[in-house]
Formats: structure tokens, sequence, C-alpha cells
């Protein structure tokens, strides 16, 4: 079966904001999400990538305009299953605030419980990432063979879900997970288990640093409360 490499879209304005943006549209890559998608032909130029897989959402879309310049011909798809979280009423909405919710303890602690209030359930999210995953992979096999490498562009729990998934972890674990902005996940699947070859590489050590913790609810990430043990909803913004 073939190697499947995820990225997730570089940081956006949402994500310095402290906005979990979902599906909400227009949302774009910021400045540093620009450097950090611009970086990204550079290091994947040794993977030979037969095709290129988006969310069908602007800031993944933006990701891979830097990609695809550099190879010409490489096959771009879209594709709806691998779109955010749709978080309903959440959308747009301040972490700040949401981190008030009740529903808010279950998205971290029982995510398999959670679903979002005019939205969909994060099993439900996890179900269609997932079956688009084995839907490609054995597309990418036939077209291409057992040994190719493909690359899906998402977003952070997506990811999550995916590697999840992969581990043979249930989705209650899977806030235990992380990818930064523009991080690359790396799964080989086999006939008989996947293998996780890489999760979250930013290729900045930096970023392993102890982070000062956040002020208030314009810190980019933060939620204004000590959410130390908590992760970050729709993956958070990265390092500085």
């Amino acid at each position: 079966m073939p190697t499947l490499i995820l990225v997730r879209h570089g940081r956006s304005t949402a994500n310095t904001a402290a906005v979990l943006a979902g599906r909400t549209p227009g949302v774009a890559l910021d400045g540093h999400g620009a450097r950090q998608a611009a970086a990204l032909p550079g290091r994947l130029a040794g993977v030979p990538l037969v095709a290129a897989v988006s969310s069908p959402l602007q800031r993944c879309r933006e990701t891979l305009q830097p990609l695809l310049a550099a190879r010409p011909g490489l096959p771009l798809h879209t594709e709806e299953r691998i779109s955010e979280c749709d978080y309903g009423d959440w959308s747009g909405r301040k972490l700040a605030e949401l981190s008030d919710e009740p529903l808010m303890s279950v998205v971290q602690q029982h995510p398999s419980a959670a679903a979002f209030p005019g939205g969909e359930s994060m099993r439900a999210m996890q179900a269609r990432a997932v079956d688009a995953v084995r839907d490609w992979n054995s597309r990418i096999k036939s077209a291409h063979g057992d040994d190719s490498v493909y690359l899906m562009c998402s977003h952070g729990d997506i990811i999550k879900a995916v590697v999840a998934d992969a581990l043979g972890m249930h989705l209650d674990l899977f806030q235990r997970l992380h990818a930064d902005p523009c991080s690359v996940t790396a799964i080989r699947y086999t006939r008989l288990r996947p293998f996780l070859l890489r999760l979250g590489d930013t290729g900045d050590l930096g970023a392993l640093a102890p982070r000062e913790p956040a002020a208030d609810a314009d810190t980019p990430g933060g939620t204004g409360t000590d959410t130390a043990s908590d992760a970050a909803v729709g993956g958070g913004a990265g390092a500085p």
C-alpha cells in the first residue's frame, strides 16, 4: 500500500487571532503561514510524490500553491472528506469563549461523545477522514503501485484522527497527539498494519522549547485560562 504524507495547512489568520475557524470561508494564511508554505517544496524535495489531495478550504489550497508551482504536472485533487471538522455554532468564535462551554471538557476528555451544536460529531469527523484515506490508498495503489507516495493537505483535528486510527488508538486518546501548522506527518500503509513514520515534523526543534503561558485571549492559540493540559481544538497556531 502507498505511503501517505499528511500536511497541516500553514498558520492562518484565524490561528493568530485565536479563533476556531472551522469551515468559515475566507480564512487565509497569514504572513508566517505563507513563508511556511514557501518552504514546503524544499522540505519535500526528495519525496517522489505522485499526487496531491487537498481539503477544499482556502488555507489548504494556499499551502499547496508553492509545491504545485515547483512541481508542474503534479496532479491535484480536492477531497471534501478531509475538510475541517464542522464545528457548527462554535465556528468563528474565540477560543477563550469556548473554554467556558461545558462541551469543551467533553471535547478534551471524551471526544468520542462530543458533537458540536449545529455541526458534526468528532466520531463522524474521524470516520469520514479515515474512509477518504482508505479510498485514496486504493486509488493511488491502482494507478501507481504499492511503493508510491502521495500527499494530503488537511487540518489539525483531521490529521490527529487519521493518526489515531493508524495507531489503533481510541478516539478518546487522540487529544494526546499534536500537529503544528505546516507540519509533516507520514504513514506507510501495508497489508497488515500501518506504520507511523513521522508525526508533526516541522524541522524546527526550537518549537520544543517551553512557551510563555498565554496571557489573554489574543495570544495565538491561547484561551486566557490555565489550559496546560488541554489540546488545542482545531490544532493551534504552533510556535511563534
